[in-house]
């Protein structure tokens, strides 16, 4: 595998990146930062879900605590598709490659990792890499400097284009899985009971109903293994 095969691979992700980044600079400044504590959100992380879950818990001078459990529930997955890749990686990748390479693992980088066949090396990897990297900080820029110019009614309009990104992620599966639709409600309905009924920072309160609606349904609906003819 060769840099310009990863980097052909990666263009898609990385446009997609662009536009997603883009709201979320637009909401970062919106809320209270400048563009260039975005971008540095940007370019430090890069999990969208963990970035819009911190930026209130940083404008509400929450603790390092609470930052720091935040994003562990929210981005442990990463850690799991970290482990998939690593069982691919060509014997050329050093122990150094292995952080640069969990630091840019996301969940398109790793479906198009895992779906190549043979070893993974350290160009190609860098080269799938670029793209999106880049896609990302663009966006964000690109949305933190728009979000001082735009008009207020506009900026709002667009600040929801990445909560419709996490809903377009999860009506398919709520579709066909029932007890995922039950999970999510759930986990709804327990937001909406700890922000009326308590004053638990809002970190805490995602970790919650993480993990009390998961708890929940995997008692209620435990996970069925599918039997495969052979």
């Amino acid at each position: 595998m060769t840099f310009k095969e990863g980097l052909k691979d990666g263009l898609p992700i990385g446009l997609g990146y662009l536009s997603v980044s883009f709201a979320f600079g637009i909401f970062a400044t919106s809320s209270g930062l400048s563009y260039l504590e975005a971008l540095f959100i940007s370019m430090s992380n890069l999990t969208s879900a963990g970035q819009l879950a911190g930026v209130p818990i940083i404008l509400g001078g929450g603790s390092l605590l609470e930052m720091a459990s935040t994003q562990l529930v929210i981005n442990l997955r990463y850690a799991l598709m970290s482990v998939g890749i690593s069982q691919k990686l060509a014997p050329s990748v050093s122990f150094l490659d292995r952080f640069w390479i969990a630091f840019i693992n996301t969940d398109e980088i790793y479906a198009v990792s895992s779906s190549k066949r043979g070893e993974l090396n350290r160009k190609y990897l860098f080269g799938l890499a670029v793209l999106p990297y880049l896609g990302w900080q663009t966006g964000t820029l690109i949305g933190g400097i728009l979000g001082d110019i735009l008009p207020a009614i506009l900026i709002n309009s667009l600040t929801i284009a990445i909560y419709g990104m996490f809903i377009a992620i999860v009506v398919p599966v709520c579709r066909k899985e029932k007890a995922t639709l039950y999970c999510v409600l759930l986990s709804v309905a327990l937001s909406c009971l700890f922000y009326y009924l308590t004053e638990i920072p809002s970190g805490f309160v995602i970790i919650l109903c993480a993990l009390i609606s998961a708890g929940i349904m995997s008692v209620v609906a435990p996970y069925q293994e599918v039997e495969h003819e052979v």
